[in-house]
């Protein structure tokens, strides 16, 4: 979503390098993305569109965009190239912890057609600096390769999210360059790029209400996760269950040094982190030997990927400071999932559900991850009239334990082929509520 002092595609005010042979190859590489995809709100499942920007990476069609762009519950997706072609493409893999996915050309309508298209080139990050000139190329609003000028405003700028990737986390894994090129819709997914045409960032999300308070996701980050989704189509990553925290002006609480420890704000319940006594309060130290700091929030991510990097399964050697004394806790990590479960509509209870997920359980302190969230009920629909309401969670139906979405799909067949009252179970604040589905 990158907002554009709009200069349509023309190139006129910018610098003789910014016009180079680099810079005109990144512009024919920068494509509109146009995607449909199923979503599942008010009790029903319906359909929807977006526009977004990508950039293409490789000779076999890989485009580089964000996850709040193309997700797996699209359909469809056309992407338009520099030519205004447009051509077919398929998600190859989607990473919401970062906002990054990336999906492929349909190489073969490519060839059929004898079109082509240019690629573009990743930078390198970290050697930007605050007041460096950058360019942020996209589609705001549909405008199709719109240049807006600005420059480096950050380099290291941390926030985390729950609400930029349809309700799933990012940002905790990698801190963002902050620019003032201006975002607006539609220019999410485009490249951020030097004047010689290397792309430095993902254009990702515009501040609300401010101006000129733009972000974009690291080209560093980017290298670092487009091989993993290349491979496997999701990055697998480590969770022990350790919420952390700034200690920054805590340090002479805790009789610390400064530069010393993290904060541990919470541990999740159930997690494995708290299987082995760590607490929220405690000061981690360090992991496996190595020196941790977290005085400052731009720091935390590093930390992070310190617990998030290691294989799943792997034993880590975690040093607690508590009440003046540290000690040493050996945790094994579990792989790390989203908050956000699987989505589900019940068309003839008028019933939009999620799967309640490890993540969710261990949150909301629930016994168990079976069960689905009610995300919308559809007014005069059985659901809807039995009381049902948001937020409630189905624990059983017809006295069946709902432990997957199948359980569920097939008390929902059963009834559509023969309409009878079905009989719903609930939990909302660790309270049991019982409803009836009348046909």
């Amino acid at each position: 979503m990158l907002n554009a002092l709009l200069w349509g595609g023309l190139l006129l005010p910018l610098s003789a390098s910014a016009t180079s042979s680099g810079f005109e190859r990144l512009l024919d590489a920068v494509v509109k993305i146009d995607v449909r995809e199923v979503t599942f709100d008010g009790g029903t499942k319906r359909f929807g569109s977006g526009i977004g920007s990508g950039v293409i990476l490789s000779k076999d069609g890989l485009v580089l965009t964000n996850a709040h762009v193309v997700s797996p519950e699209a359909v469809e997706i056309n992407v338009t190239l520099a030519s205004l072609e447009r051509v077919g493409a398929t998600l190859v893999g989607w990473d919401h912890w970062t906002d990054l996915a990336l999906i492929r050309l349909d190489m073969d309508e490519i060839k059929k057609r004898k079109l082509s298209f240019a690629t573009a080139k990743l930078g390198n990050s970290d050697k930007l600096h605050p007041g460096q000139t950058v360019f942020a190329v996209g589609t705001p609003y549909g405008l199709t390769r719109t240049v807006t000028r600005g420059i480096v405003s950050n380099t290291r700028r941390h926030f985390e999210d729950s609400r930029g990737v349809r309700g799933y986390e990012t940002g905790a894994f990698n801190t963002w360059l902050q620019t003032d090129a201006a975002i607006n819709p539609g220019n999410s997914g485009g490249p951020l790029v030097t004047e010689k045409g290397k792309v430095v960032g993902i254009n990702s999300r515009g501040y609300l209400g401010a101006d000129n308070l733009a972000f974009a996701i690291p080209s560093k980050v980017a290298r670092q996760i487009i091989g993993g989704l290349v491979k496997d189509g999701e990055i697998t990553r480590s969770y022990v269950g350790i919420v952390p925290g700034v200690l920054q002006d805590l340090e002479e609480f805790y009789e610390l040094d400064q530069n010393t420890g993290m904060l541990i704000k919470s541990v999740d319940t159930g997690s494995p982190a708290a299987q082995v006594g760590i607490r929220g309060g405690d000061i981690l130290l360090s992991i496996d030997g190595e020196k941790v700091d977290g005085r400052f929030p731009e720091q935390l991510p590093e930390i992070q990927n310190q617990i998030a990097s290691r294989p799943v399964g792997a034993e880590l050697r975690l040093e607690i400071f508590r009440n003046g004394d540290s000690q040493f806790k050996v945790v094994k990590t579990e792989k790390l999932i989203s908050r956000v479960g699987e989505e589900e509509a019940f068309e003839e209870w008028g019933l939009s559900v999620r799967k309640v997920s490890r993540t969710y359980a261990r949150e909301h302190q629930l016994e168990k991850s079976d069960g689905m969230v009610v995300i919308g009920v559809r007014p005069g629909y059985p659901a809807a009239v039995s009381g049902l309401t948001r937020g409630d969670i189905i624990v059983k139906i017809n006295r069946q334990d709902i432990t997957s979405l199948e359980i569920a799909k097939q008390q929902h067949e059963a009834y559509s082929d023969d309409p009878s009252t079905v009989l719903v179970e609930t939990s909302r604040n660790h309270r049991v509520s019982l409803y009836v589905f009348k046909p």
